[in-house]
């Protein structure tokens, strides 16, 4: 890929920005477009160019990239009048919204249809990881498609990138996965560490005791720390709704949910 080609870029949210940030520093041209166009702004000061429709950003034979919140945010822009007509033959979509496989694999089925590709990529990391360049990126579809769009992957702060063939919805399932035990690992170390501040042992001499033998887990150092020096973990809507489409999941193979379906209860009485 060279890298004057044009790239679309969907979904300018608290990720989707520096991700994008990241490919104009690369080198990469850029169309953009935001529902609230105004969050596009610092994109346009570093050079992108801004296009009042979704199907504006898209380029025949191109690649366009997509970072939503939801299942229906993104259906509707694949929906949207001319999008999928538009990236027509050889054209390559890049999603990277954390939704439904079963999603995945329906919005995949309409690129087939009309001779594009659908590469799932959804994101491990938050806003400061992008930035950092320090993201994970489990990913599938076509081989010839990831061939093409790997490289775009690095540029927009991929330190791994992880191949999960070509059978799209392994690697919306791996995050789905990853977010539950990300969740679930918050939840275990709040309540260690407030059993362990009650009876009086140091909650920061527990982490760091426990993070340099049994746990040597990054999500395991970075938010014991935050818990036990007292710092606020930011509660948003994100993990509830994750939990929530790994639960739906789970249920379509009649997989038991015991866990995420107590998570997706505290998740919701937590933001109550």
């Amino acid at each position: 890929m060279q890298m004057s080609e044009m790239i679309g870029f969907i979904g300018l949210g608290n990720l989707g920005l520096p991700v994008a940030s990241n490919l104009l520093n690369a080198g990469y041209a850029l169309r953009v477009y935001n529902r609230t166009a105004s969050k596009a702004e610092p994109l346009v000061a570093e050079g992108a160019q801004q296009v009042n429709r979704p199907t504006d950003a898209v380029t025949t034979g191109g690649i366009v990239v997509t970072l939503l919140w939801d299942d229906a945010a993104l259906e509707s822009i694949v929906s949207s009048p001319g999008f999928l007509g538009q990236l027509g033959p050889d054209g390559i979509h890049i999603s990277m919204s954390t939704v439904m496989p079963e999603t995945a694999k329906k919005l995949a089925a309409m690129h087939a249809q009309h001779g594009s590709a659908y590469v799932e990529a959804p994101i491990f990391g938050r806003p400061e990881a992008a930035v950092a360049k320090k993201l994970w990126i489990p990913y599938a579809g076509s081989q010839q498609a990831k061939k093409r769009v790997q490289p775009l992957l690095k540029a927009m702060g991929g330190q791994g990138i992880f191949d999960f063939g070509e059978e799209v919805g392994a690697a919306t399932l791996v995050k789905l996965l990853g977010n539950f035990l990300l969740t679930s690992a918050s939840y275990s170390l709040r309540e260690a560490l407030t059993i362990s501040e009650k009876n009086g042992v140091n909650p920061k001499a527990v982490v760091n005791m426990l993070t340099q033998t049994l746990f040597p887990a990054p999500i395991y150092q970075s938010i014991g720390n935050m818990i036990a020096e007292k710092k606020e973990v930011n509660q948003s809507e994100i993990p509830l709704k994750d939990v929530g489409l790994l639960k739906k999941t789970a249920q379509q193979v009649e997989s038991p949910t015991p866990i995420s379906s107590l998570l997706h209860d505290l998740l919701r009485t937590d933001l109550e």
